[in-house]
């Protein structure tokens, strides 16, 4: 039986996210500069930015460095994969732009290789060879809305059903999802090619705590760790776990919607979403 989104959840979802910054009255001020002091009874001038729209800018309201999509007050690093948490000594490696207030993250992974899988023994299970290119690319796009407000978009795509081919690529004592109606053994399949499209919105009621709604199609649940690809341990790794499945078997459901509220190093979250995994057809 297939678990389906409830169409009022959705509808309500939205108009939260619409109607929330209307209902906000706390508001958190960016920190002022301290004025400059006085040597020898002398004024000190502060410095003049040579370009304002420099990175070098002294300008305190324009922040300079992307914040975590889901809190204004916590570091791009704690991204995840969904409403997930990295570590924040989780490196994070990408091209960034500013776009007026808009702020833009792209990053991916592309592998090109020569597969073999067990090669040692001719004939047995999992001993297959192939030429194939794990690869997928992430853009995460943000601004910020009044004072503590934060709009973000996300999204990842992969194009491994045109690299790959229908039944993945081999990975000895893998399982999951079909190719042509029959189960993939010893073979991870391709992932889509719209594996996350995604739009949030979060308020800052403090430094330390934040309202958050999050909606994709397709996204992901607040179930489970955050999904491989985005994980440390995906750097220069292309495949997939063999846990994939057990751990991240919701990482791209059409239909879902979470609302959380975090305080501190701790975050409360639920989702509704629809319980199925994505069919074969990969576009």
């Amino acid at each position: 039986m297939k678990a389906r989104p409830n169409l009022a959840f959705f509808l309500l979802f939205i108009l939260t996210i619409a109607a929330f910054p209307l209902f906000a009255q706390h508001q958190h001020d960016m920190p002022k500069p301290k004025a400059p002091k006085k040597k020898n009874g002398t004024e000190m001038k502060m410095p003049k930015p040579k370009d304002p729209k420099s990175m070098d800018s002294m300008d305190m309201q324009m922040p300079m460095n992307m914040s975590s999509s889901l809190s204004l007050s916590l570091p791009m690093n704690r991204n995840g994969s969904g409403t997930g948490w990295q570590p924040d000594s989780t490196p994070m490696f990408g091209k960034m732009r500013h776009f007026g207030p808009w702020m833009m993250m792209t990053h991916g992974d592309l592998f090109l290789r020569y597969n073999s899988q067990n090669f040692n023994n001719d004939g047995q299970r999992g001993a297959l060879k192939q030429v194939d290119a794990p690869n997928w690319w992430m853009a995460m796009l943000q601004r910020p809305t009044g004072q503590n407000g934060l709009l973000a978009f996300t999204g990842m795509f992969s194009l491994d059903r045109l690299t790959m081919g229908g039944k993945g690529y081999p990975l000895l004592f893998q399982s999951g999802e079909t190719w042509e109606g029959k189960p993939l053994i010893d073979r991870q399949h391709p992932h889509d090619f719209f594996s996350a499209l995604s739009v949030s919105y979060s308020h800052r009621l403090s430094q330390q705590a934040d309202l958050f709604a999050y909606f994709g199609y397709p996204g992901e649940p607040a179930l489970g760790p955050v999904a491989f690809m985005h994980r440390g341990s995906a750097w220069g790794n292309p495949d997939a776990t063999l846990g994939h499945h057990w751990q991240d078997a919701t990482h791209i459901a059409f239909g879902v919607g979470t609302l959380g509220f975090r305080y501190g190093i701790l975050k409360l979250e639920g989702s509704l979403f629809t319980g199925r995994e994505p069919d074969e057809n990969r576009f």
